[in-house]
C-alpha cells in the first residue's frame, strides 16, 4: 500500500504555477497499478482519492500512519467505484460484488477491508474516495438501476451527458462525502457546463473511457484566472473549493465525481457562465 500527501495551495499562489507545477499539485497520474493500493492524502478537506487493482493477490487496507488510528476507516467513510473487471470488496460486515460501474459505500468503522478481482486476467480496477466521518452509516452497493440520473445539456451546445448520482444523500446517508459519473452523449465533449465553484466543499475528478491517443483539457482555477491540465485516461484531478472544474475532450469520455466539505446539497454552487470566464 503506498500513499502520498498533497498540501493544499493558496489560490493567489497558484496564479504563478507552471505546466510542470501544476500537474505536480493536482494531477494524479498513475491511480491503478498492479497488485498495489495507491492513494493521495489531500490536505483539501484531507480527501483521499486512489486505487485499488488486484491482479495475482487480494488486497488488504491498512491502515497508515498519518492517520494515527488502529484501521483505516476508525475515523473515515470511503466511496468505491469500479471501474475494470468484476471485483469483491470483503469487509467484516459481509461481501460486495462490484460488476463494472457499480459504486459501495463503506461506513465509519468498517474492519477488515480486502479488495479481489473476480478474475485475475480481467482485474477490478476500485477507484477510491475517502473523507473524515462523524458517525457509522451502513455500508451498500449502489448500482446504476438504483442510482438518480439526471439528463442536461444539449448536443447543440456539445455537453449533453447524464448525470448519475450514486453515492448522494438522495441514495443513502453519509457523513460528507458524494460520488457519481457523468457520461457524455454521443457527440458532445464538454462537461460541468456552466462552471462554477463552491467553498462548501473540494472536488475530484476522474476521466477514464478516454480512447488510446485521445485526451481531455480539464480546466480549473479561480474564474478570473484559469489554468488547463491534459490529461488522459484513467487519471484524476484534485479540484480546491476555490477552483472551477470542467473539461473537454478530444473525444467522448467519462468521469467519476468525487466531493466532501460541510455541505450535502449537491446543487449547492455558484456558478459562472463562459462568457465571464477568462
Amino acid at each position: 500500500m503506498k500513499t502520498e500527501i498533497r498540501y493544499a495551495g493558496h489560490p493567489a499562489d497558484v496564479k504563478h504555477y507552471d505546466t510542470g507545477k501544476l500537474r505536480k499539485e493536482f494531477l494524479i497520474e498513475k491511480i491503478f497499478v498492479a497488485d498495489e493500493i495507491y492513494l493521495v492524502y489531500s490536505m483539501y478537506d484531507r480527501y483521499m482519492v486512489g486505487g485499488a487493482m488486484p491482479v495475482s493477490k487480494a488486497l488488504k487496507l491498512e491502515t497508515i500512519d498519518d492517520l494515527k488510528t488502529p484501521s483505516f476507516l476508525d475515523r473515515r467513510e470511503m466511496g468505491i467505484i469500479n471501474t475494470g473487471g468484476p471485483g469483491i470488496v470483503e469487509t467484516a460486515d459481509g461481501n460486495f460484488e462490484l460488476d463494472y460501474k457499480d459504486a459501495l459505500y463503506l461506513g465509519q468503522g468498517t474492519k477488515n477491508v480486502v479488495f479481489r478481482s473476480a478474475d485475475p486476467a480481467k482485474p477490478a480496477k476500485l477507484y477510491i474516495n475517502s473523507a473524515p466521518a462523524h458517525h457509522p452509516y451502513p455500508c451498500k452497493r449502489v448500482t446504476k438501476k438504483d442510482a438518480e440520473i439526471n439528463v442536461m445539456g444539449s448536443l447543440e451546445s456539445s455537453n449533453h451527458r447524464e448525470i448519475i448520482k450514486l453515492l448522494v444523500n438522495s441514495i443513502l446517508p453519509t457523513c460528507q462525502l458524494q460520488m457519481g459519473m457523468t457520461e457524455l452523449k454521443p457527440g458532445s465533449v464538454w462537461n460541468t457546463m456552466p462552471v462554477h465553484t463552491h467553498n462548501r466543499r473540494m472536488e475530484a475528478y476522474f476521466y477514464f473511457e478516454v480512447p488510446d491517443k485521445q485526451a481531455v483539457c480539464h480546466f480549473m482555477g479561480d474564474p478570473d484566472e484559469t489554468r488547463h491540465i491534459w490529461m488522459v485516461n484513467d487519471q484524476a484531478v484534485l479540484s480546491p473549493s476555490w477552483s472551477i472544474h470542467s473539461a473537454a475532450g478530444t473525444s467522448g469520455y467519462t468521469f467519476i465525481w468525487g466531493m466532501a466539505g460541510e455541505n450535502l446539497d449537491y446543487g449547492d454552487k455558484d456558478e459562472r457562465f463562459p462568457d465571464t470566464l477568462k
